[in-house]
Parts: C-alpha cells; sequence; structure tokens
C-alpha cells in the first residue's frame, strides 16, 4: 500500500514540474503583439522600427551569480613565519535569459529566438 501511495504522489509531482513548450513557428504570422502582452504581460524592452515594425523581449529567466565557499589554501610557509592560510570560493555565473519577438506593422508575429546575457 505504501509502495502504492508513493508511486502516485511520484506521479503527480512529476506531471506538476512538466513545463510546456511553445512552438513558435506554428505561430509566426498568425500571434499578435497584443495577445504576447495577455500572455506574458508587458515587455522589459521593446523597440519601434522605422518601417513600422516592433522588436520586444521578455525576460525567461532571471540570471544569477553563485558563490562557493571552498576549502582553505595553504601557501607555503614564509621566512620566519608559518603557513598562511586562506579561505578560497568559487563564482559561477548563469546568465539571464530572454524571448525575443518580432512583429511586423501590423503587429503580427514574423520571428522569435532566446538570448542569454
Amino acid at each position: 500500500m505504501k509502495i502504492m501511495l508513493l508511486t502516485a504522489l511520484t506521479a503527480l509531482l512529476a506531471a506538476g514540474c512538466a513545463t510546456q513548450q511553445i512552438d513558435w513557428k506554428t505561430r509566426v504570422g498568425h500571434y499578435t503583439y497584443s495577445q504576447a502582452v495577455v500572455d506574458f504581460g508587458p515587455p522589459d524592452k521593446s523597440t519601434p522600427l522605422p518601417d513600422g515594425s516592433m522588436v520586444a523581449e521578455w525576460m525567461t529567466d532571471r540570471g544569477e551569480t553563485v558563490v562557493t565557499p571552498d576549502g582553505p589554501y595553504f601557501y607555503p610557509p614564509r621566512r620566519y613565519f608559518g603557513p598562511v592560510i586562506a579561505p578560497g570560493y568559487s563564482v559561477t555565473r548563469f546568465p539571464a535569459t530572454f524571448m525575443q519577438l518580432s512583429f511586423d506593422a501590423h503587429g503580427l508575429l514574423t520571428s522569435e529566438r532566446e538570448i542569454t546575457k
């Protein structure tokens, strides 16, 4: 009984964590800027172009910097002094990810691309 309950809970958790991928190729020419604003909120950046088209960006993943401690480093002893012990650390940077959508003068989607900054 416990195994069945654990299996059911694991299946529910896995189903809840699944993310749906958007097939942008099928949306080109049909998806509008207004629909994008409804789906994703106002863009983080948008640029109107002289021909009436627009490029808009939405942040999909915030970048971060992770600092983790390492073991202490022992430097060779200096003359008349003992060894120098210095704490160490590692820095890992994860870039921010943006979705960039381009719309024509009528507000219809023309292209999509993912950008990391």
